[in-house]
């Protein structure tokens, strides 16, 4: 994004006018596999799309946003409407990254058909690029049947957070020889199915080296290990916004106290009068 601005004088608000860049596509993404490690962050509004949109390679509307913006205490809750209304800002606030967004729970596992109609309406209605649904060997077909008929879709394995209840929690992935082995025959499946891509959640980091080396597909970790090719993670989350976060979380930032410390700056200067002054007020013309 350029740092060059226009005035909707609309809404006297600035917005930054994009620089003029090629969007990444999916095949792009793809063929990334073993290269230079792909960037991807969590996006749910415009303003944050186009902020991130610069340095990442993909942005994902994910159903975190359930618990990032709406509050809620899964991701079990999301609907349609909201990824379609979220989906949208994103792709409106983005130039260069390939936006995926993700089908919430109940919206695509009951049959292929119900998938292909839940992701056709997300891409109609978005713009977006690609879609991303959790499941492994058994979504395969979904995968097949979406892939054949152009709608890209990014893989989800490991610790899937829509299977939490089936899980038994956030606990690591992978730990059992049993449980390593069916990851690994999750994402082969999927890969064989058409995926372009694989986020590994939450697995324990021989699985996560043992999937980069089984797929020919890229695969995206999240708790992972840095020998994936690319990693994601929720935006407030790394931005230091959450006091609680994932272990496998790393804080680049503390926004938190930064936010707090100026609203208590700001509130100090309303209850002393200070502001508004003269640069924040309206003066009669002579």
């Amino acid at each position: 994004m350029s740092t060059t601005y226009t005035i909707d004088t609309s809404t006297s608000r600035a917005n930054p006018t994009p620089a003029p860049m090629k969007r990444l596509t999916v095949p792009a993404i793809l063929a990334r596999k073993g290269k230079e490690p792909l960037v991807m962050l969590t996006a749910y509004t415009v303003r944050m799309a186009q902020l991130l949109d610069p340095h990442c390679d993909l942005l994902l509307v994910g159903d975190s946003l359930g618990q990032v913006i709406y509050g809620l205490p899964s991701t079990l809750a999301v609907t349609l409407d909201m990824m379609c209304a979220h989906g949208a800002a994103v792709v409106r606030g983005s130039y260069h990254s390939v936006v995926v967004i993700d089908m919430p729970f109940g919206s695509y596992e009951a049959s292929p058909e119900q998938a292909f109609h839940s992701a056709a309406r997300v891409m109609a209605e978005t713009g977006a690029a690609a879609i991303k649904m959790e499941g492994g060997e058994a979504m395969a077909p979904t995968v097949a049947f979406l892939s054949a008929r152009g709608i890209p879709v990014m893989g989800h394995i490991g610790l899937t957070p829509q299977a939490v209840n089936a899980l038994g929690g956030y606990g690591a992935r992978g730990r059992s020889n049993a449980e390593h082995a069916k990851i690994i025959a999750d994402a082969r499946a999927i890969a064989d199915a058409g995926a372009f891509a694989i986020v590994a959640e939450g697995v324990v980091e021989p699985l996560a080296r043992a999937i980069v080396a089984e797929v020919s597909c890229p695969v995206i970790g999240i708790g992972a290990s840095a020998d994936c090719d690319g990693q994601v993670l929720v935006t407030e989350d790394m931005l230091g916004l959450f006091e609680r976060t994932a272990r496998f979380v790393k804080k680049f930032d503390d926004m938190a106290g930064r936010i707090s410390a100026a609203v208590e700056t700001y509130a100090a200067d309303v209850r002393s009068r200070s502001f508004p002054g003269p640069e924040q007020t309206y003066q009669p013309k002579d």
